[in-house]
């Protein structure tokens, strides 16, 4: 029970929220930036990612998830963090590492925080809107067309269940 109540904490569980629209900009891997407003009227998955992970392998389902989505909008945001010191040293090394490894083609942002008060503004409003933060890598946040967050999912959540799957499907019907 302990044990149970403890994994919780650390990882996450999936809750329903309701909020006020959340927004950001963040600076791209690529170069340049991605605005989440520039994405409004599509669902956006964003998730906080980490190349040393035990998770890591969801990488697999996000790229999965984006390929089987995105002609219906579906935007799917890695978001490579080290806040829990998981990630490699830059974010050449992230962007080769998911290219070479997981064939990855998803949006993904540069090295960012995604808790504590060095947190991006994004991670900042979902905090103060829904009082989630990411309590490990992977963590996961659905947004809708409208930028409200419609739920939030743990690292163990994987990224083609049924459960995340079912939220997609609502928000592109």
């Amino acid at each position: 029970m302990l044990r149970m109540a403890l994994l919780t904490l650390l990882i996450g569980i999936g809750s329903q929220v309701n909020s006020s629209p959340v927004a950001g900009t963040f600076n791209s891997i690529d170069g340049g930036t991605i605005s989440l407003e520039e994405w409004r009227g599509d669902p956006v998955l964003v998730v906080n990612t980490a190349s040393r992970c035990g998770f890591t392998r969801q990488y697999d389902g996000l790229q999965e998830l984006y390929d089987q989505y995105r002609d219906r909008g579906l935007k799917v945001l890695a978001v490579p963090s080290d806040d829990f010191r998981q990630e490699l040293s830059s974010a050449e090394a992230v962007k080769e590492f998911c290219a070479v490894n997981f064939g990855l083609d998803l949006p993904m942002t540069d090295i960012t925080h995604v808790r504590g008060a060095q947190a991006h503004p994004f991670y900042q409003s979902v905090k103060s809107n829904t009082g989630f933060v990411p309590r490990w890598n992977f963590n996961k946040v659905l947004v809708s067309p409208e930028g409200d967050v419609v739920k939030t999912w743990g690292s163990r959540t994987k990224p083609l269940s049924a459960e995340i799957t079912r939220q997609i499907e609502a928000l592109l019907n």
